[in-house]
């Protein structure tokens, strides 16, 4: 990720061991055989497995030693210690900064956020499209535990170095391809909605991308939420507003359902609608949501 491409983290998906020392030498550019550490560690011990794969040995089994395995866990710590990715780059990472919110309108929604939350008390909240996790970190002022999903890896990673609270833990997950079952019979990693529900869901400015960039009917998106969460903290932005035009700029609009009455009707049938807030010098409307049981 570091000297390559941050995208290969999903190699993670396949390799739940870790990704294997041939396949890692292979992607990484040429560069690195000057690095000392990645020599070492990555490309000697990758040619030196590959090397004595196919023999047998008689000979008696090496002990490195106590002292000899600190020495090299630290070694590795330290040449990980030295790897940082730069995010940049990518589409969400600069959200905030580029948002027509406006100052006002960012505040009441912060502060609609901390009115229902603090009334709720949630145990556990997932935030989906958390982004850098400027909501998330409203909702662990009253929650035990907050799981920031997002699926820009800069967002992510910013959010992760800005984050001091021990109850927040950004994620980098994509909701329309979320981490599945795997291992063996399928039972080593839960999927996600194995792991839930939540206490809570915020889905704020996200719904948009869900319908229009993804093409999902909003009553699949309902249903979802339905199955995850016992609350939910959701935005609806309509077309007229200048995130959504951006996305329809480039394609046809073919999404006759996407308006405000459609979205209430849907979400009504799994989902009764306790509370509706127009957000300040804004078009979007924020919803508190209760699960219908």
């Amino acid at each position: 990720m570091h000297f390559t491409d941050v995208r290969l983290n999903q190699l993670l998906r396949v390799h739940l061991d870790g990704i294997p020392l041939d396949l890692a030498s292979k992607l990484l550019p040429w560069k690195t055989w000057s690095h000392f550490s990645l020599l070492s560690h990555i490309h000697l011990h990758a040619s030196s497995q590959q090397k004595y794969a196919n023999q047998t040995t008689s000979t008696k089994k090496l002990n490195m030693g106590e002292a000899g395995l600190k020495h090299l866990t630290e070694h590795l710590k330290t040449a990980i210690n030295k790897l940082h990715w730069a995010p940049s780059g990518t589409e969400w990472g600069e959200y905030y900064s580029n948002t027509n919110y406006s100052g006002s309108s960012f505040t009441h929604k912060k502060r609609l956020i901390r009115l229902i939350t603090s009334q709720e008390k949630p145990q556990i909240v997932w935030d989906l499209g958390a982004n850098t996790g400027e909501f998330s970190q409203l909702a662990a002022e009253k929650a035990s535990l907050v799981l920031a999903f997002d699926s820009d890896a800069a967002a992510v990673e910013k959010h992760y170095r800005n984050n001091r609270l021990p109850n927040v833990l950004p994620l980098l997950l994509d909701l329309t391809n979320p981490s599945p079952a795997l291992g063996w019979q399928n039972q080593e990693r839960n999927n996600l909605n194995e792991r839930g529900p939540a206490d809570m869901i915020l889905a704020l400015a996200l719904v948009h991308h869900l319908a229009i960039s993804n093409n999902l009917p909003l009553k699949l998106i309902a249903e979802f939420f339905s199955r995850n969460c016992h609350t939910l903290i959701i935005e609806f932005v309509p077309k007229t507003d200048s995130q959504v035009q951006k996305l329809l700029a480039t394609r046809p609009d073919i999404f006759p359902e996407y308006n405000q009455a459609t979205f209430e009707a849907i979400f009504s049938t799994v989902f009764s609608i306790e509370g509706t807030y127009l957000i300040q010098e804004s078009e979007r409307t924020l919803y508190f949501m209760r699960a219908r049981s």
